[in-house]
């Protein structure tokens, strides 16, 4: 996927299970854009993997093997926290 590409990146941030729309979503929103190039690939690496594991890992049962992938798990942690609760 393009990174360039924001509408599909959008795309494939709806997950359609609340818990991950409600993480995901503000941060592509607020935070997409500001990234670099290399977290935004690392983000659109992080958007390609399965539901359950993106569950998980974002609510802290378990984390990502690939270092690259916790971190961005981490960042999406902290800047949700950060901004405080989002209505989406």
């Amino acid at each position: 996927m393009d990174i360039n590409n924001r509408a599909r990146v959008h795309w494939a941030c709806r997950r359609g299970m609340r818990e991950l729309d409600i993480s995901i979503m503000p941060f592509f929103e607020y935070e997409y854009d500001s990234l670099s190039d290399s977290d935004k690939q690392v983000f659109i690496q992080l958007l390609e993997s399965d539901d359950p594991d993106l569950f998980n890992w974002l609510m802290n049962h378990g984390e990502p093997a690939d270092a690259e992938l916790k971190r961005m798990v981490q960042l999406i942690q902290l800047r949700n926290k950060q901004r405080g609760p989002v209505a989406i």
